[in-house]
């Protein structure tokens, strides 16, 4: 079984090493010893969230504080294809639960998308907060699926300003039920573009206009679809990156 991940301040993570004592502090370290019960003895990983990850054993711990000794420290590096998904807002919390297995199923970036058709609106004095919630939730999936990276969630994008978010992306798929081409085929027609990243976008429940479906067209975008069924703007995106990391081999490591 792999050990629990905790986050620590980066500098203090970086500056660690080998044989030296490690001290975790704050919600962290309550998180650690409160919920997850940690005792001298467990091993536990500590991680900048930026790949940098602390193998160790703790040697005490009390409940704000929690004392590792470092084994070993390994530096893991970024994927050479990201896999960014454009998630647009949508209402019963659909959105987060996308994001939330996203970061599970090992997404590199999201980007919140205020579609034409979505019914949950980020006003300028609601941005903020709900970024923060987005970003909370893909830390605290980040460290359920022991991941070293902690996904970054971008600000959110309008349909006007897409195309240009992606730009540069080496290729992006755009879901959508009507769509010929599957998934899976156009992943095999694109092999020459994985390592400049994939995104996957997913519209609300209203679907994609199809006016925005035409400016991402003209922007180079791909339409696929995954299947027979039509799923849901929490299950799409997820079910996605499931193909690509199974396809692209990222569950081989």
């Amino acid at each position: 079984m792999t050990s629990p991940i905790f986050y620590g301040e980066p500098a203090a993570v970086a500056a660690a090493v080998p044989g030296a004592t490690f001290v975790l502090e704050g919600p962290e370290a309550r998180h650690a010893v409160s919920v997850k019960r940690l005792a001298p003895g467990e091993d536990v990983d500590i991680s900048d969230g930026a790949g940098l990850r602390l193998i160790g054993r703790v040697l005490a711990a009390a409940p704000a504080r929690l004392e590792v000794e470092v084994l070993g420290k390994v530096d893991e590096p970024e994927p050479a294809g990201r896999f960014i998904l454009v998630q647009a807002l949508a209402k019963g919390d659909r959105d987060l639960q996308a994001v939330e297995s996203a970061v599970e199923l090992g997404v590199d970036e999201v980007i919140p998308w205020q579609a034409d058709r979505s019914i949950v609106r980020w006003n300028a004095d609601k941005a903020a907060k709900a970024r923060a919630k987005w970003q909370g939730l893909a830390a605290a999936a980040a460290k359920q699926s022991r991941r070293a990276r902690i996904p970054e969630v971008a600000e959110v994008a309008a349909s006007r300003t897409l195309p240009g978010r992606l730009a540069g992306i080496g290729l992006v798929l755009v879901l959508h039920e009507e769509a010929d081409a599957p998934l899976a085929t156009v992943l095999a027609a694109a092999a020459e573009r994985y390592g400049r990243g994939i995104a996957v976008v997913v519209g609300p429940e209203g679907g994609i206009s199809p006016a925005e479906l035409q400016t991402l067209r003209e922007a180079g975008a791909v339409v696929v679809r995954l299947g027979p069924h039509v799923l849901r703007s929490s299950t799409a995106g997820p079910a996605a990156l499931a193909v690509l990391a199974y396809e692209l081999g990222r569950w081989d490591a």
